[in-house]
């Protein structure tokens, strides 16, 4: 494995001082055209990709080499990824904006605020635990051991579940009182304390999705997960979302409940999707995969040429 779960640590830990200065210069210049966000973005990954460039063993450039060679092929895959996550980070965004057009919106969008900011807090969790299963899986396939694959899913799934409904009952007990944390106001503090079953059910709900699109990427199931998004996501879940609140004036627990449907039917989707899978043909699949990149040892190659 060239980048694992803890290489991504290394390459990633530079970026925190880049992120905190900028976040601070925003608080403090919520106005200034200094600093961009995207820039900053843009020089971190690319400060990080450069370091870890540098080191990458000699034999990574014949692979880089075939990679450029075989650039559509790369493409393809990087844009069913790119797909498949964007979709999943809008679907947050959407959610913002159409509490944003509902009454009384300034208090929605605070509370909703103050919710989604726990939630990801909550995700990263389960963002480590998508990264740890996309690797092991990928391994495990790679090296023919379909039942470790089976075993590595139920174990990082279970973990991150367990995590989860810990995570869930806390916030059912605590409810509204997270929220001073963040703000001084009662009525926004209420406004939490009344989403505070839908962000425990969020929470739960985040547990295990993001861990079996972990392990979709582990499997290349990109493009498969990105068609489950839009139709669970934005075909399901927004639509009974906007009638909800828009047409049953349930307002921003309307478009939460939606949109929780959407989140929920996907993660039942993507369960039997995993569970129906035959792991003996994907072990097959992943090998096939494997011989197209194969780069032979420039010494083993010699040895049988002699």
């Amino acid at each position: 494995m060239i980048i694992s779960v803890l290489g991504s640590t290394y390459i990633n830990n530079p970026r925190l001082p880049f992120m905190a200065v900028n976040c601070q210069i925003q608080v403090w210049y919520p106005r200034s055209d200094g600093v961009d966000n995207s820039g900053i973005l843009d020089t971190k990954y690319w400060s990080a990709y450069v370091c870890y460039l540098r080191r990458l063993p000699r034999d990574m450039e014949r692979v880089l080499e075939l990679g450029f060679q075989r650039s559509l092929a790369c493409h393809r895959f990087s844009l069913s990824s790119g797909v498949m996550l964007c979709l999943e980070l809008w679907y947050n965004t959407v959610l913002v904006l159409l509490t944003g057009n509902l009454n009384n919106a300034e208090v929605a969008i605070d509370a909703l605020s103050i919710c989604l900011n726990i939630n990801g807090w909550e995700m990263m969790i389960s963002l480590g635990f998508l990264a740890a299963a996309s690797v092991r899986v990928s391994n495990e396939l790679g090296r023919g051991s379909s039942k470790a694959a089976k075993f590595s899913i139920v174990v990082t799934v279970l973990t991150s579940f367990s995590i989860g409904l810990a995570l869930f009952l806390i916030f059912l007990f605590v409810r509204g009182k997270l929220a001073y944390i963040f703000t001084t106001s009662h009525e926004v503090a209420s406004a939490v304390a009344d989403l505070s079953p839908l962000l425990a059910f969020s929470i739960l709900l985040n547990s295990v999705q993001p861990v079996l699109s972990g392990v979709a990427v582990g499997a290349g199931w990109q493009s498969i997960v990105a068609y489950i998004n839009i139709a669970c996501y934005y075909l399901v879940g927004i639509p009974i979302g906007v009638v909800l609140g828009y047409v049953m004036d349930m307002h921003v627990k309307g478009v939460w409940i939606g949109m929780l449907i959407g989140t929920f039917i996907q993660t039942v989707v993507l369960i039997i999707v995993t569970y129906r899978t035959d792991w003996e043909k994907q072990v097959i699949v992943a090998h096939n995969k494997i011989n197209k990149w194969f780069v032979a040892d420039p010494e083993e190659t010699r040895g049988q040429v002699a």
